[in-house]
């Protein structure tokens, strides 16, 4: 067992029994019970697990959790409250962004990593950043005008 120390939504979590081969994605949902972080196909393919470690977008179901000591996670849990949602979360209940809601929580930390990163200046752009999360669903049109509405919202903000 290996004791490591990492900061999640701005919590500081102290774990001091973690198995070398545990996921994070498994600590986060089972050790932390932070269950909005979802497992698909366990083989990063489908994004449904994507998290923010250290500000950038990384699929949790293909990292160990001990590769985390020490680091600052972000998870859907931490973007905001149902009372209090963040830009993109408001955009994509305005938008109609899901259906299922499965993918939902990959969609929206790839989706935040974008538009803290990248201009999103066209479709294309934010349908590139989109490609390795998969909707069964929506048909991402809902998804892509979300993305762009809170860019512009953002980039309002800024300005």
């Amino acid at each position: 067992m290996i004791a490591i120390s990492l900061k999640v939504n701005g919590q500081r979590h102290d774990v001091p029994d973690v198995e070398p081969r545990m996921l994070l994605s498994d600590l986060l949902r089972d050790r932390l019970g932070l269950t909005g972080t979802h497992v698909g196909c366990e083989h990063g393919v489908c994004g449904a697990c994507t998290i923010l470690v250290n500000g950038d977008s990384v699929r949790s179901c293909l990292m160990l959790a001990v590769q985390v000591d020490g680091a600052d996670i972000l998870t859907v849990e931490g973007l905001g409250s149902p009372e209090d949602l963040n830009v993109l979360q408001s955009q994509f209940r305005e938008h109609h962004g899901l259906q299922c809601g499965y993918c939902t929580p990959g969609m929206l930390m790839t989706g935040e990593d974008m538009l803290r990163k990248y201009p999103l200046a066209t479709d294309e752009d934010i349908r590139e950043g989109l490609s390795g999360n998969l909707c069964r669903c929506t048909g991402y049109q809902n998804i892509v005008a979300a993305i762009r509405s809170a860019a512009a919202l953002r980039s309002e903000r800024k300005s």
